[in-house]
């Protein structure tokens, strides 16, 4: 069953606390919500406002697109570099590079 987007902003924002070495409540006095409350968002129990996005985001120096950046890449160990290179890679070719390199990568594993 795949994450809802909750679990997923609630993981970004865990991570990007912890890259910065802030407490739960350091990060709530940055932001100035409650640290129960950044809890309840790192646990996806809290269903958390764009208002309240904007504050932590602030808060942890990124914009609010950061929070929305966490993907399963992030979750598999060793292969997460190799992956974020290879999206690096097809984000900076054409449009018409990326349908090869798709074509390319299907005829190698064969997925036709």
């Amino acid at each position: 069953m795949s994450e809802s987007i909750l679990k997923l902003i609630g993981k970004r924002i865990r991570d990007l606390r912890k890259e910065k070495r802030l407490s739960q409540e350091q990060l709530g006095e940055l932001a100035n919500l409650n640290y129960t409350y950044i809890g309840g968002v790192e646990r996806a129990e809290t269903n958390i406002s764009v208002l309240n996005l904007t504050k932590i985001a602030h808060a942890l120096n990124v914009g609010v697109i950061e929070l929305f950046s966490y993907t399963r890449i992030n979750n598999q160990k060793g292969r997460s570099s190799d992956l974020e290179q290879i999206i690096e890679l097809l984000l900076s070719i054409s449009p018409k590079e990326v349908t090869k390199a798709k074509n390319i990568l299907m005829e190698v594993f064969d997925k036709n």
